[in-house]
């Protein structure tokens, strides 16, 4: 088995024996609530994917506000978890390194803390998959970790960890131009246009 396959079969095998737990942890609260604003304040139409949908919190934050969002995970126990929710939102499961859309499908991908588990070697496929179902002038955002403030969350989990110029430097060489770059002690966001 391939590293590839390695570390994507570790993380979803983690998220799968214990979903219910990984359900109440990201249920908790949305993070296109705390974060989402310029990100929808970037967008020129009403379609989004969530890539790494977890259990649908966002969707329903993305619902409420009038988008039409598509729930987008490889984990099974979290698309039974988004579809009881409230979201009426069509699921999709997949792997975001091949996603199964046509190109220029989308307005905007949103990717929290998702995308950070995508093995460095694969990152610019995954990227230039974002960019390809994306519309002309579509927006991404991606939430990935600075730093290991918990390094016993990768002992089950694959998490790569970016400074702000290499993130910034991925997105740029996928084709998109970074407009917002935040950042904190963990964390590191960006809102990026495609060319």
């Amino acid at each position: 088995m391939t590293e590839r396959m390695d570390d994507a079969s570790r993380t979803l095998e983690t998220y799968e024996s214990d979903v219910d737990a990984y359900v109440r942890k990201y249920r908790e609260q949305s993070v296109a609530v705390l974060y989402g604003e310029p990100f929808l304040d970037a967008l020129a139409g009403d379609r989004l994917l969530d890539v790494g949908c977890g259990p649908g919190s966002d969707l329903s934050t993305f619902e409420s506000a009038g988008y039409e969002p598509v729930g987008f995970d490889l984990t099974d126990g979290f698309l039974r978890a988004a579809g009881e929710s409230a979201s009426s939102a069509p699921l999709v499961r997949g792997d975001m390194r091949a996603l199964p859309f046509a190109d220029a499908t989308f307005d905007g991908v949103w990717s929290s803390a998702s995308f950070l588990h995508v093995p460095r070697s694969d990152a610019a496929e995954t990227l230039g998959e974002f960019r390809r179902v994306l519309r002309p002038d579509g927006v991404v955002f991606l939430s990935v970790k600075r730093a290991s403030a918990r390094p016993e969350e990768s002992r089950d989990r694959h998490f790569e960890y970016y400074r702000p110029d290499e993130i910034r430097s991925s997105v740029a060489d996928a084709g998109f131009v970074p407009e917002i770059v935040e950042t904190t002690e963990e964390w590191i966001a960006i809102v990026a246009e495609s060319k």
